[in-house]
């Protein structure tokens, strides 16, 4: 694939560099993405392969067969929203910055100060828990390949920390073919979901009735003493379980964060960010209905806290065991690797705007515009995130879930504040080609308080040993979401009023400014 080198004084911009030059940029990450590989990263990062297998037994535990059979299409149509306005705001502003380039654009620089690093604890959270998951797996794989080999905690960690370091080592020095790998994660999902469908389907000698799929409730939770029918179990227990989907179908911003090096972003990246949406959830459906069909042994997948590999152990022949869950850690690590990436670009973009304590290191990039450290960087923030797993002691991975909590609120918390702003603007926006025209007021008022809603559910307890006061009451199974953005948020306000709100402008205009005035 061609490389479209960044513009200099000889060679005259091009439109998408005339338009980036408008918002106040330079051209300097390298402008190689086809439309197609802007959509390939989100559909990489929303990953039906990592989500809907790591997080299945947040559902099972949390309403059961239901909450994953009724309960994913229902979130997914409130996420397909959520992108669509995310898309008229891409469209608009095709920036690396995305989501806080937004909210400082259209409100002032408190909204995308506050937005950047939700995004930001955001993107760190997603890909720390989509590595950790891809760890699990790769432990379950290479418990089943190798005899000796005796997939404890630590070893799933260890190769966290392997993983990890490696999408590090793919985003630095693989610049040349990850536009390539990307479009190779598409095929893979599509061909691997596809695989593991047929697998389900026509290998396990029994299947569970439509009845089972479609009206079965549990609720393994500890919450309401197993009840699926009172007021606790359908507006606590079911919502929890509804994790599932709004983490599985997350990230879809890096449409945004990759702009700057895709061709035509003023439209491929609007119309890439909500079909990455649209397409996850239709295979996404079709590869968790074929789960439940081949779930027939439930005790064992209770004994095991709902974890989806008990589903394909007991259901399949140990050849076909393995053949799954090999084609689910491949795809959770393609899943990574397109995290870092776009986790990367944001800590690069916010830091250019001076925002992240040293800024003039994260902002640098090489001669190959690739922001070396930023990556570096950003994947020892979700390390340090993620330290709490090494303390998980079985049962539910509440640790794990803590993480894609964070995740979950992070980014969506990111994207209420200029979905709210774009409302408030009304008829003053100016929109970019892809537009949602006069239904941006509906639909956005859709998004907000969906978002509103998840960011109440998801702070609260998993389970009952982590509510205060409970007798059973452990940290180690604390919800810790609320701690971490709740801290990093009380941070960066404290730091905002003591400094920052007297020299973060929002947005600086590289393109006629050097970094020689920049503020300490």
């Amino acid at each position: 694939m061609a490389t479209t080198p960044a513009p200099t004084a000889e060679q005259p911009m091009d439109d998408d560099a005339r338009r980036l030059a408008e918002l106040g940029y330079k051209q300097e990450l390298r402008r190689r993405w086809s439309g197609f590989s802007n959509f390939a990263i989100s559909f990489s990062i929303i990953s039906i392969l990592a989500g809907c297998f790591t997080t299945f037994g947040q559902a099972w535990n949390n309403g059961g067969p239901v909450a994953v059979s009724w309960g994913w299409p229902l979130i997914s149509m409130f996420i397909l929203i959520i992108g669509f306005c995310l898309a008229e705001l891409v469209s608009a502003y095709p920036t690396a910055g995305g989501i806080y380039w937004w909210a400082a654009t259209m409100g002032r620089p408190v909204h995308g100060w506050f937005t950047g690093w939700l995004n930001l604890i955001g993107l760190v959270a997603v890909t720390a828990s989509v590595d950790y998951g891809c760890a699990t797996f790769l432990n379950l794989t290479l418990s089943a390949l190798l005899d000796g080999w005796a997939g404890t905690g630590h070893q799933t960690f260890g190769l966290f920390v392997v993983i990890l370091a490696l999408h590090g080592l793919i985003n630095i020095y693989g610049h040349h073919v990850i536009d390539v790998l990307q479009n190779v994660s598409v095929w893979w999902h599509v061909a691997g979901a596809a695989v593991v469908v047929l697998i389900l389907v026509l290998v396990p000698d029994d299947h569970q009735s439509f009845r089972f799929v479609f009206t079965e409730r549990f609720n393994n939770s500890g919450f309401g003493d197993g009840d699926t029918g009172g007021l606790t179990f359908w507006f606590y227990v079911l919502p929890l379980g509804f994790l599932l989907t709004q983490y599985t179908i997350t990230g879809f911003d890096a449409c945004a964060h990759v702009s700057e090096e895709t061709r035509g972003a003023s439209r491929a990246a609007a119309q890439g960010l909500w079909r990455s949406i649209f397409y996850s959830a239709v295979g996404g459906w079709i590869l968790l209905l074929a789960f439940l069909f081949a779930a027939t042994d439930v005790d064992a997948i209770n004994d095991a806290g709902g974890f989806s590999g008990a589903i394909f152990s007991t259901a399949l022949t140990p050849f076909f065991f393995k053949t799954v869950i090999i084609i689910s850690t491949l795809g959770q690590f393609f899943c990574g690797m397109s995290c870092v990436t776009s986790m990367s670009r944001m800590a690069y973009a916010f830091s250019r705007d001076r925002a992240v304590p040293g800024w003039r290191l994260w902002s640098k990039v090489n001669r190959n515009g690739t922001p070396v450290n930023a990556i570096i960087g950003a994947t020892l923030a979700g390390l340090l995130l993620t330290l709490p797993a090494l303390y998980q002691r079985g049962g539910i991975p509440v640790a794990f879930y803590a993480v894609v909590s964070v995740a979950v609120i992070g980014l969506y918390l990111s994207f209420i504040i200029p979905i709210y702003l774009r409302l408030r603007m009304g008829d003053r926006f100016v929109p970019g080609p892809w537009t949602l025209g006069r239904r941006y007021r509906l639909l956005g008022w859709i998004a907000v308080v969906e978002i509103a809603i998840i960011a109440v559910y998801f702070v609260l307890p998993i389970v009952p040993a982590g509510v205060p006061g409970n007798a059973d009451f452990s940290w180690t199974a604390v919800n810790y979401a609320p701690l971490a953005i709740g801290g990093v948020l009380l941070g960066v306000a404290i730091w905002w009023y003591a400094s920052a709100r007297r020299w973060f402008t929002g947005p600086r205009r590289t393109i006629e400014e050097s970094s020689s005035d920049a503020p300490s």
